[in-house]
């Protein structure tokens, strides 16, 4: 590596815009180690999964992201770029439950900009659907296990994130921000976070008087006690992630022993329940299913409408993700799309429409608008301990073949 290079590299390791891993490994330098310890802003790294996240300001876990925010006051309210065409739509793709209806009228009632929402119950499906082509999407919700699969495949954009001034990346805490930059360690970056959260399952405590603590629960009392009465998500990762917590291995194997336990497993309860689906709310509402495998947020929702919805974090361990607000190749409605990701990096715009789908945000300046009431319910930020045993979703499990075929057997036996 020439002088050249070196510097353009130093440069933007000093700016922020690649983590020191990333400067170490692009450059090879056995100095570079002594430069960083002489000059280098002090960071952190990536916490790990069982580290409890932060539910205030973020003090030393701000992701390595470039930023785009200067000058721009975080508590100041949404107005839309200047000079600049959004035109009339804006296509989102996103999963249930997950928008407040009203931040998504305001974005319209601001801009004149109607949102068309498309939902899915799984990033599979979502993929499919982009690698087919002609989707006319805008705007994708993906998962964090998903970008290396997108970056190769070139169906999201690097963002531009001088057109998203309200993000600021400082305030992200790093390992929800990370997965988004491809490759890894690169400063680009195809994502910015819309939140957090786990995968558990609900019960209704008016007719689930078993203790269900477990997944090994969850599984046997499906075919046993509550059999008709358990949804699970028609979602490849967490269904067949679930099964296979149930005999103690990795939430993300591809072992084909595993896979095959797992497999046994989901064929025998596949009888017994309810429903496989992603949408299980109105199940669970009017009581058709009393147990359901869940997000954090429909936890949220169903609990504060139905008190007697409670929500379990196997102990075996299971899922932490992040979700991420991204902008698909060659999008239609380009310039909405990114004033959209702007809105929704507003932290009154994000806190608010937070209170309403219940999951936990990164950006640290909404944390501090949430209510007492929402940072301190363990179904939002469960304690360290239930939140140890977790694993973030891994890429693999995304394109795997033998779990893509296992999901497809289990769905037409």
């Amino acid at each position: 590596m020439d002088r050249t290079e070196f510097l353009k590299h130093d440069r933007a390791f000093q700016r922020g815009h690649i983590s020191r891993r990333a400067f170490l490994q692009v450059t090879g330098l056995g100095t570079a180690a002594a430069v960083i310890a002489a000059c280098a802003p002090s960071t952190t790294t990536s916490p790990a999964p069982s580290e409890a996240p932060s539910t205030g300001p973020s003090t030393g876990a701000a992701s390595e992201a470039p930023s785009a925010s200067a000058g721009i006051d975080p508590l100041a309210d949404w107005t839309p770029p200047q000079g600049v065409t959004l035109g009339d739509t804006l296509e989102l793709t996103t999963w249930p439950n997950y928008h407040d209806p009203k931040t998504l009228d305001r974005f319209t009632q601001l801009t004149g900009v109607k949102i068309n929402v498309t939902v899915f119950g799984s990033n599979e499906e979502m993929l499919a659907k982009l690698q087919a082509g002609g989707t006319g999407w805008d705007v994708l919700v993906p998962t964090n296990y998903t970008f290396e699969t997108y970056g190769k495949l070139k169906l999201l954009e690097p963002l531009d994130l001088t057109k998203i001034p309200r993000f600021d990346a400082s305030r992200y805490e790093a390992r929800f921000l990370m997965p988004a930059h491809y490759p890894a360690g690169s400063p680009d970056l195809y994502g910015i976070n819309k939140d957090w959260g786990t995968t558990g399952y609900v019960i209704n405590t008016k007719h689930v008087t078993k203790p269900m603590t477990s997944w090994k629960d969850f599984w046997d009392l499906a075919r046993a006690d509550y059999s008709g009465k358990v949804t699970i998500h028609d979602y490849q990762l967490t269904a067949i992630g679930n099964a296979l917590k149930y005999y103690g291995y990795s939430f993300n194997s591809v072992d084909p022993k595993e896979l095959a336990d797992a497999e046994k497993l989901l064929l025998d309860v596949k009888p017994h329940l309810f429903a496989i689906t992603s949408d299980y709310q109105p199940a669970m509402r009017n009581q058709d299913a009393w147990i359901a495998m869940a997000w954090t947020g429909d936890a949220v929702q169903l609990n504060r409408d139905i008190s007697e919805i409670t929500y379990v974090i196997g102990k075996e361990g299971g899922e932490i993700w992040s979700d991420f607000f991204a902008v698909v190749a060659n999008a239609p409605h380009r310039e909405a799309a990114y004033a959209f990701l702007d809105y929704m990096a507003t932290p009154k715009i994000s806190a608010k429409d937070a209170e309403f789908h219940g999951y936990p945000v990164v950006d640290s300046a909404a944390i501090e608008l949430l209510p007492d009431s929402m940072k301190s319910n363990p179904i939002v930020y469960p304690p360290a301990d239930q939140l140890a045993p977790l694993e973030f979703g891994a890429a693999v499990t995304l394109t795997d073949p033998n779990r893509a075929e296992l999901w497809a057997r289990v769905k037409s036996a």
